[in-house]
């Protein structure tokens, strides 16, 4: 008999826990024993999973004894404070937020990239931020064939990524858009309007200049590749999009890659797709990636302003492949590894 494994969810009612949910289903995860929980207004939802209804709790002390993995996908203090109990519990947390992406002593895991990490866990993995998750997955085929001195990063990052609120928020102002009621626009969730709209700052401002997603990015893509001085530098960018994140990346090498020699590696790598056909306008979208756990990838070009350098398009659902497939796997890949008793 395949052995099943219970799994706990922190944030099942939110956008990445519902998605969670739907990716084991989808994928067949051998789930035992499932646990949800929310915040205190979420207490008594029903949510489905395999064609059953389970209750919705609020976290107390000693919910995590028995359980496998624990997914959280909530604020970093929550993180900071249920994941160690998790791990004290003998499961293993998949943390969803910023809280322990660069502890030392936490592996921070694309698994088509860097699964191997996963080995060092001490009861906690975390996940990256959903714009690098595209980007290391292109990068390391393309570090494999010559090593990357510099990256170049720009994103353009859906409103999904800043939650349900978020989503709601561009959806009434878009329609008030279309009544011509633009005078009236609230804001809530964005510093600014959204619909019609872009916003070149995600996350709190940082001293240097740039703000902490940015920071997120650059820290993240050397600490799963391994590249502790790899030069990175990005721009974060809200977009009027409900879903998918996209990234224009630009990628100085050791060595020149021509363009299409990158297409044949970038096609081989796990988990990635070409679609690269400008004259036939043929390139991936957000609409392209809404819905699927496929990194999508384009726009393949050598830099004009560099001999060593190469230009490409990645786009990516932040919700799956970003966020909750990624989880998802990582737990696939430490039953593999026979990393879970």
């Amino acid at each position: 008999m395949t052995r099943k494994y219970d799994i706990g969810v922190v944030g099942a009612t939110g956008a990445v826990g519902r998605e969670f949910l739907s990716v084991m289903e989808e994928r067949g995860f051998p789930v035992g024993d499932l646990r949800l929980w929310a915040s205190a207004r979420s207490r008594g939802r029903n949510l489905e999973f395999n064609g059953q209804m389970h209750t919705v709790d609020v976290l107390s002390g000693d919910d995590f004894s028995g359980l496998d993995f624990v997914l959280i996908s909530a604020s970093g203090s929550i993180s900071r404070a249920v994941a160690p109990q998790v791990a004290a519990a003998g499961a293993v947390a998949i943390d969803d937020s910023s809280a322990f992406r660069y502890d030392d002593n936490v592996p921070l895991v694309v698994p088509e990239v860097n699964a191997a990490d996963l080995s060092a866990h001490e009861g906690i993995v975390a996940i990256p931020n959903c714009s690098t998750t595209p980007i290391v997955q292109v990068l390391a085929p393309l570090h494999a064939e010559s090593p990357v001195k510099r990256v170049i990063a720009d994103t353009y990052q859906s409103v999904s990524g800043a939650g349900g609120r978020a989503m709601e928020e561009l959806r009434n102002q878009a329609a008030m858009l279309g009544r011509g009621d633009g005078a009236q626009m609230e804001l809530e969730v964005f510093p600014h309007q959204i619909a019609s709209n872009l916003i070149p700052s995600i996350d709190e401002p940082r001293e240097d200049g740039y703000s902490k997603e940015e920071w997120k990015v650059s820290a993240e893509t050397r600490k799963i590749m391994h590249l502790p001085e790899l030069a990175v530098s990005a721009t974060c960018v809200r977009v009027p999009v409900f879903r998918a994140h996209a990234a224009a990346v630009h990628a100085e090498f050791t060595d020149p890659i021509d363009a299409a020699r990158a297409r044949e590696v970038i096609e081989a790598a796990s988990g990635v797709r070409v679609v690269d056909d400008l004259a036939d306008e043929q390139y991936p979208m957000p609409i392209t990636a809404e819905g699927n756990d496929t990194t999508w990838v384009g726009r393949i070009r050598q830099d004009m302003s560099h001999a060593n350098g190469l230009v490409l398009w990645v786009v990516c659902d932040n919700l799956r492949k970003g966020a909750a497939t990624n989880s998802c796997q990582i737990a696939e890949s430490m039953i593999e590894q026979g990393l879970v008793d």
